[in-house]
């Protein structure tokens, strides 16, 4: 049998992305036997695996629209040259057999955003040459008559692609991304401790973990005026251009000292392992790795309704979900999550939710849309 020659698209490949992650955890369980897997992008970063083959499209570019409207172009050229079974692509370029929508719908995100910003940055957003673009690059790509299939990993971005776009629902799958629970595991009183000790948190305390890079998207804000009026502490993940203005937001509300702002880190599990909650009042995320992870590390959940993570929680069971505005009923919850040295049964029950979410089922559940998509061709 003929290997089967997939080729994925991705403007920036970077390997610790989400959509990297998702690829690189399918790919591994589907195993080189299978695939002669082909690369579409623009820059790489990191080791390329020497089994895939790399396509870089990366031609000259004047500004944000020209950098995507020539990927685009150059990306399309390429797959169109080499003829390739299927084409998968993690960007909204029009003529892929399969769309994975990973970042869920630019008009859903707007609508969202929208609920947070000034009436002017409204109208810079509506009047935006590079948001026009995006729209129309988007709606062009859903309504074409090569795309065969749709991946989205919530049920919640399949609703807003049903909501936006005359698309059949059949067409649309959701397959949720998968999480390694051998590799991400509850912490050790060891390792929470030592953690704990390195952040200065005292060791009786209630401590949530925020992870997320875009904190005005990953609501960061809410989750401190959340936070504030509580004795709760947070350790943030993650970077920002404008952390400052998180950082004075926190001073203004007296509860910088409850926070650890560390950056970026290229391994989570230790700052997992010293909370007792993950706390991700998002705006809009399709399904958040981190969601997965903090679940595997025996975490209950406070999350938002425009985040897909929040099917994976029923309230009081696995956490706790609100509106990603509703600052009353996030700080209600972030009260209700216990310290886990007290009460482990969401953590627990958290864990227990996400075991079946392994790489060899996000395989299975590709490998059998791939016979789909070439049956249909």
């Amino acid at each position: 049998m003929s290997k089967l020659r997939l080729a994925i698209v991705r403007q920036k490949y970077r390997p610790d992305g989400g959509a990297e992650r998702f690829i690189s955890r399918a790919l591994e369980a589907l195993g080189s036997e299978q695939l002669d897997l082909n690369i579409i992008t623009r820059s790489w970063q990191g080791t390329p695996n020497p089994d895939w083959h790399l396509h870089i499209c990366n031609p000259p570019k004047l500004g944000r629209i020209s950098r995507e409207r020539g990927f685009a172009r150059a990306a399309r050229a390429c797959w169109q040259r080499e003829a390739f079974d299927i084409v998968q692509s993690h960007e909204r370029i029009a003529g892929c057999d399969i769309f994975r929508a990973g970042d869920g719908v630019h008009r859903v995100w707007l609508e969202q955003r929208a609920r947070l910003v000034s009436p002017w940055q409204r109208l810079s957003a509506a009047i935006s040459p590079y948001h026009r673009y995006v729209l129309q690059a988007e709606a062009e790509m859903f309504t074409s008559p090569t795309l065969k299939a749709v991946i989205c990993n919530s049920e919640m971005v399949k609703r807003d692609i049903l909501r936006c776009f005359p698309l059949e629902a059949e067409k649309i799958h959701v397959i949720h991304n998968a999480i390694d629970a051998s590799r991400f595991q509850p912490a050790t009183e060891a390792s929470r401790h030592a953690t704990r000790q390195q952040l200065a948190l005292p060791d009786s305390a209630t401590v949530l973990i925020y992870v997320g890079s875009g904190f005005e998207r990953k609501g960061l804000k809410a989750a401190i005026e959340a936070l504030a009026a509580s004795d709760r502490y947070l350790i943030v993940v993650g970077q920002d251009k404008q952390l400052s203005r998180y950082q004075q937001l926190a001073n203004q509300l007296n509860c910088l000292d409850r926070l650890r702002f560390v950056g970026v880190q290229q391994d989570v599990q230790p700052f997992y392992h010293a909370a007792d909650g993950l706390l991700l009042p998002t705006l809009y995320d399709p399904f958040p790795n981190v969601v997965l992870e903090a679940m595997a590390c025996g975490l209950p959940v406070i999350t938002s309704t425009g985040c897909g993570g929040a099917e994976f929680i029923t309230a009081g069971q696995e956490g706790f979900v609100c509106d990603a505005l509703n600052i009353k009923e996030l700080n209600q919850a972030i009260r209700a999550i216990p310290a886990l040295s007290v009460d482990s049964r969401m953590g627990d029950a958290a864990r227990r939710r996400i075991e079946p979410y392994g790489p060899q089922r996000l395989a299975h559940a590709l490998t059998s849309l791939y016979q789909q998509v070439l049956k249909g061709n």
